[in-house]
């Protein structure tokens, strides 16, 4: 890893997003890449009619009035993007970081993301938004958005950052969780750490032989590894676990259906990051 991007959105989640990005950042020596973006939130195509059957002076004056006000509105977001973006990477250099750079942008974030991306490992993003604190039970409007649309890992930050000793894999034989699992046996980033790797669910013989062969993959990388079933459902089983083993870090496949079937049944990716509260790193 030599590159990652940490969306900072000036929520309660940014600290814990910076303290993700600088563990990451030591442990791979990789470059960080602060990025906030400036969204069309609330600006609509066409300006809202305010002014009522005023007449046209009066009309006039209070639509110049709303644009100052609009005007005045964008420069202090301005202002208040470059602020977090300098207080996050003072925060990154006073902590040793010496490759720490910001990026403030105006437009959609998954345009932003898609534009600059090509050049990145790993982007990291808060697992709410600047809404978190009001929301509680509610992910941020843009985590799923940014998942679906990054074609590199995508790792969650909860709400508080500790240090990160022991990982689980939520394995189940697809293709994201054998993406998962070869790009950490190929990576540096957990190396030393011990990993579970889970499998929720009744054993067959051929997840049998993927979870032996993920296992493999992994020791032969270095890593101590404890592999295994587990019957029950997977949101809960994987909840206990993290808890019962302490686990610190979560790593897992993400959406593997559409939106459309996750609207009527649901996502256990969504229910996953609501419910855990430790880091998720998702592999689409």
């Amino acid at each position: 890893m030599t590159h990652l991007i940490a969306l900072i959105d000036g929520s309660g989640y940014s600290q814990s997003v910076r303290d993700l990005s600088r563990w990451v950042a030591e442990r791979t020596a990789a470059s960080v890449e602060l990025m906030h973006v400036l969204g069309r939130r609330g600006v609509g195509a066409e300006p809202a009619d305010l002014s009522g059957n005023l007449k046209l002076g009066a009309r006039t004056a209070l639509l110049q009035e709303l644009a100052d006000l609009d005007e005045q509105k964008a420069k202090l977001e301005l202002k208040r993007g470059r602020l977090l973006l300098e207080e996050a990477k003072s925060g990154l250099e006073e902590a040793g970081l010496s490759s720490v750079s910001t990026k403030l942008r105006h437009g959609d974030l998954i345009d932003a993301i898609g534009e600059f991306e090509g050049d990145a490992d790993l982007i990291v993003i808060g697992k709410r938004g600047e809404a978190a604190d009001f929301a509680k039970l509610h992910l941020g409007s843009n985590l799923e958005r940014v998942v679906r649309s990054a074609t590199k890992p995508v790792l969650v930050a909860s709400r508080t950052f500790k240090p990160i000793n022991k990982f689980l894999i939520a394995f189940d034989g697809g293709e994201s969780a054998m993406k998962a699992v070869r790009h950490i046996a190929n990576g540096k980033l957990f190396l030393g750490l011990p990993c579970v790797l889970l499998c929720v669910g009744k054993p067959t013989d051929s997840l049998q032989e993927k979870l032996d062969d993920a296992a493999a993959l992994l020791r032969k990388a270095g890593y101590e590894v404890k592999a295994g079933f587990e019957a029950g459902d997977p949101e809960d089983v994987i909840k206990n676990r993290i808890e019962s083993d302490n686990i610190d870090l979560l790593v897992m496949g993400a959406y593997g259906h559409s939106r459309i079937r996750n609207l009527i049944i649901g996502s256990t990716t969504t229910e996953m990051v609501r419910s855990c509260q430790v880091p998720v790193m998702m592999f689409r």
